[in-house]
């Protein structure tokens, strides 16, 4: 448990927001970029407590209140645990954004029952979970939930099975709970398309997949970032979308 503090303004002033999974990669622009417009912050990491600290302390220069706790999506203990944590720290959720997921890419008939379920229980059963147990403090500030869905959940990628099925089902998950959650809390998702965050090994197919899409460049963190902060900050009425953040890629 990591906690920083200090004061600030701006479109989320005086608002908390919970991103799980945010010590890395798009988690952590989120987090920045809801530091940016004045929330104070809540991250999750389960193995990264080095880049939790770090990010704790780049959140508490923007002059807001900042706090990492470790936690496990996959187990229900664990999320009960955290979320009566960050409600105790940050005085109560009014945004929840289910970015903790992981991705693998595996040909269909390789791919064993146990990472069908591992992708599941991450993707799927984690922002289940985490939106459950935040759900008395996100009606209590008539709050939003933001779910981090794909590109992968609206078409088919032949080596993605288990990642793609989860993702889609993260998506109708969105939109039942849009429903069963209204009118108090609204839920919403974005499903990033190719996004580059840099990383070496995938720089050749990042680059091819620029040609293909119609914008002629990836995505970068700070896109899905300003997507995010879209559904953090937009008007209640808007609620059960999946916004595809992709450059046109999926058309």
């Amino acid at each position: 448990m990591m906690l920083a503090m200090a004061t600030s303004g701006h479109v989320l002033s005086e608002k908390t927001l919970l991103v799980t999974g945010g010590a890395k990669r798009l988690g952590r622009a989120i987090a920045l970029a809801g530091a940016e417009q004045g929330a104070s912050i809540a991250i999750t990491y389960r193995e990264s407590a080095r880049e939790a600290e770090s990010i704790i302390e780049e959140i508490a220069q923007h002059g807001v209140e900042a706090f990492a706790i470790r936690c496990d999506v996959t187990d229900e203990k664990s999320v009960q645990e955290m979320v009566k944590e960050v409600a105790r720290e940050l005085g109560g959720i009014d945004v929840l954004v289910n970015n903790a997921a992981n991705y693998e890419s595996v040909d269909f008939e390789k791919i064993t029952v146990a990472q069908w379920d591992a992708i599941f229980a991450s993707n799927t059963r984690g922002p289940f979970l985490v939106s459950r147990e935040a759900l008395p403090h996100l009606k209590k500030r008539k709050g939003r939930i933001v779910n981090m869905g794909s590109l992968g959940g609206l078409r088919p990628w032949a080596t993605n099975a288990h990642y793609c099925s989860s993702k889609a089902a993260l998506h109708m998950l969105t939109k039942v709970m849009a429903k069963a959650l209204a009118p108090d809390v609204a839920v919403n998702a974005v499903a990033p398309g190719m996004i580059d965050l840099g990383e070496k090994s995938a720089a050749e197919f990042m680059k091819k997949m620029a040609k293909q899409t119609p914008m002629r460049r990836n995505g970068m963190a700070s896109d899905i970032a300003a997507a995010v902060m879209f559904f953090a900050s937009a008007p209640k009425y808007i609620t059960g979308q999946v916004l595809a953040v992709d450059g046109g890629l999926g058309l």
